[in-house]
């Protein structure tokens, strides 16, 4: 245990002790996670020093691009989706070279295919949406040993796949599609159409990459749109797949999950709806329960994930903060449940 400064927290340190305010007020418990939108508050509330576990950094909050990088090119998206109107696709361009740099960051990283990433839920930002699905579809890709110019196809689309959501005026925030209103349906259902008839003659754009736009929600039960056919392209699939998860994930479309909720989904969709062998090559990375994730064990204890295990992503390692009767551990007790068959994380706790 040591005493940090508020202003030197980053986020993802644990809590060594409770913080408690000037009158006494419950702010936090001993064993959370510091978030980064906890360290503002407590600023707020002029709190400048708390007690955090000793290897609290230990947390692994491994992201598939690094921050910055992603930051950069959401900004980028942003800047070109923004000003992009209805076949007027010069700029679009742009964003072929955007999936070229997003597929080298992801190959530069030698070990790249060994490990397993956090992929959190978050806001239903359409241009962080965007470069979500292009990330995880080009890892997925380079999982499944497609062939570069695929990839660069696949990542091309996957970066426009929703640029019909840009021609429709339809709330589509934390929202199924299915609890929409009839006409608010019908013309949520049309974004696939719209994106690929903005783009279709385009030259400089792969037939891939159209293919992607028009197919995105097409799934292999036939019950998808905009076409509801079981015939999808392969390539397409990928992207349709990961943008399931980034969906369920930030709120687009659908009532935002949490990260185990949408792996239990595509689990249960497996075969059905969506390419096993895509499923298994986007799960090997996905990691089911997120660094910082509060969990309950089969044992009764309370624990909260501190990082991950390659290729076991629904076995991580765990913090034990509290035994079965609720007493909190004062002792540090590391949980590798890779190592420890008997135990299971029985539900996440909010």
């Amino acid at each position: 245990m040591r005493i940090c400064r508020v202003d030197q927290l980053t986020g993802n340190e644990i809590l060594a002790k409770d913080i408690v305010s000037r009158d006494y007020s419950f702010l936090l418990a001993r064993g959370s996670v510091v978030r980064k939108e906890y360290i503002e508050r407590l600023k707020e509330l002029h709190i400048a020093m708390v007690y955090v576990e000793e290897e609290g950094r230990s947390i692994e909050a491994r992201r598939i691009l690094r921050e910055e990088v992603e930051e950069k090119f959401t900004e980028k998206v942003k800047q070109i989706l923004e000003t992009h109107t209805y076949q007027h696709n010069e700029e679009l361009v742009e964003l072929c070279d955007t999936a070229e740099k997003i597929m080298h960051e992801i190959i530069e990283d030698e070990d790249v295919a060994e490990r397993v990433f956090d992929i959190r839920e978050r806001g239903a930002d359409l241009y962080e949406h965007s470069i979500n699905v292009c990330t995880l579809a080009t890892l997925t890709a380079l999982k499944l040993k497609l062939d570069k110019d695929i990839i660069r196809g696949i990542g091309s689309g996957a970066l426009l796949h929703d640029l019909g959501l840009r021609y429709i005026t339809v709330d589509y925030v934390n929202r199924n599609v299915e609890d929409m209103e009839t006409n608010e349906m019908s013309e949520y259902k049309k974004h696939p159409v719209y994106g690929y008839s903005s783009v279709e003659n385009e030259t400089w754009l792969p037939k891939i990459a159209k293919d992607v736009i028009l197919y995105h929600h097409e799934t292999l039960d036939g019950v998808g749109y905009p076409l509801k056919t079981a015939v999808v392209p392969f390539e397409c699939q990928i992207v349709g797949i990961c943008e399931t998860l980034d969906e369920m994930l930030c709120g687009v479309g659908r009532v935002r999950s949490k990260v185990h909720v949408a792996v239990e989904y595509l689990m249960d969709a497996k075969g059905k709806k969506y390419d096993s062998r895509i499923v298994d090559a986007l799960l090997a990375f996905t990691a089911v329960y997120p660094a910082g994730t509060r969990v309950l064990t089969n044992e009764g204890e309370i624990g909260i994930v501190i990082k991950q295990n390659a290729e076991f992503p629904n076995r991580p390692v765990l913090l034990m903060v509290e035994d079965k009767n609720r007493n909190r551990y004062e002792e540090r007790i590391i949980r590798n449940l890779l190592d420890e068959q008997t135990i299971f994380i029985e539900r996440v706790i909010e």
